[in-house]
């Protein structure tokens, strides 16, 4: 099989590929429609696709498109796993829940925040408590995201990142800037004002499809952090815990996170995986981010600022807003056929290291 086929230019052609997969499989499908629409008015939506015994004590749930345009890669994974009957070999007891674009608006639009310009790993926190605090993106904010996207501004901007950079580090800058920020609705790295769509969504769906789950291990995928094809496997979890320790025994020692300093993510708040475990206290959650380079940290950046200037400042129809969307693409989505092997290949043992793991005592 050429795992390079299983992966999508598009939203559209991503969720066709999926449901004749999952369909195919023998899946159970269900929708979740999405109330915008996508770049061409279709509909969008979430859909989701389980596998194995409903009673099943043991899941494996598989994540895509939590950050939309990452969906390229996560989709691709998805669809890789099912094409090759991954799902016929699950241990007695086990199933596989695998939601699909649960970002669907920012997979359509090449977009990595939601519809309301939400980084969706940043959004879950409590909002009845005092927001996190970001003095530092405040400080940064003109810099980050300016009102205009000329060629002065953008020299401009960058000269003051720089600065602060040459000043405090660039871990610092990286930090300031993608940490998550709680004031600046515009702004990159937002963390919403409260529960976004697609964290309504992925809440429902956990609470409804895993409520008879003992043990759940969880692989949510993601893209724009390290080398090309590399794939990071980050546990968002302080790594004295015991959730890490038995992700580090599941996958080998290689695990990072971003609250130890050994991850090439930034130390976030909000971020779903860390929120699963309280989602359902019923069950032993073990999380996994696989995140796959793609092109230089200040590449990716100056996308995202970009298209965050380009949603609250510019013209979506104009041929600069096409630059800027093919300028996201390309940050995100590694479309070569030696990138999509490596995804494919760096997913199927960690679904397989996952699945084995579910099975320990």
């Amino acid at each position: 099989m050429n795992s390079a086929e299983n992966f999508s230019g598009s939203y559209d052609e991503a969720r066709a590929k999926f449901l004749a997969a999952a369909a195919d499989g023998g899946g159970a499908l269900e929708r979740f429609v999405h109330p915008e629409t996508g770049p061409e008015g279709q509909e969008l939506s979430t859909d989701i696709a389980w596998l194995g015994p409903r009673d099943a004590d043991r899941v494996l749930v598989l994540i895509s498109g939590t950050h939309g345009v990452e969906g390229y890669c996560g989709s691709g994974a998805q669809v890789d796993w099912l094409k090759r009957g991954e799902h016929t070999h699950l241990p007695k007891g086990t199933a596989a829940l695998l939601v699909h674009a649960i970002n669907p608006y920012g997979f359509a639009w090449n977009r990595r925040v939601t519809h309301e310009n939400v980084d969706l790993n940043r959004n879950w926190i409590d909002f009845a408590k005092p927001l996190p605090e970001n003095r530092a993106y405040n400080d940064l904010s003109e810099a980050i995201c300016p009102r205009s996207w000329d060629e002065a501004a953008q020299t401009q901007s960058a000269a003051a990142m720089m600065a602060y950079a040459q000043k405090h580090g660039m871990p610092a800058l990286q930090q300031a800037v993608s940490g998550g920020q709680y004031t600046h609705p515009k702004g990159v790295f937002f963390g919403g004002a409260g529960p976004t769509w697609s964290r309504r969504t992925q809440s429902e769906i956990f609470r409804s499809k895993l409520a008879s789950a003992a043990k759940i291990a969880i692989i949510d995928y993601h893209t724009g952090l390290g080398p090309w094809g590399f794939g990071e496997q980050i546990v968002p979890v302080a790594r004295d815990s015991e959730a890490f320790k038995r992700a580090a025994r599941w996958y080998g020692a290689s695990v990072t996170s971003p609250s130890g300093g050994t991850s090439t993510s930034a130390d976030i708040s909000g971020d779903g995986l860390s929120a699963a475990a309280a989602l359902l206290p019923h069950a032993e959650v073990t999380g996994l981010a696989l995140e796959i380079g793609t092109r230089s940290v200040l590449d990716v950046l100056l996308a995202l600022r970009a298209d965050a200037w380009l949603h609250a400042y510019g013209d979506i129809g104009s041929a600069q807003a096409q630059a800027i969307k093919k300028q996201m693409r390309d940050a995100f989505y590694g479309d070569r056929d030696d990138w999509k092997g490596m995804v494919a290949g760096q997913s199927l043992l960690a679904t397989r290291q996952a699945v084995t793991g579910l099975q320990r005592s």
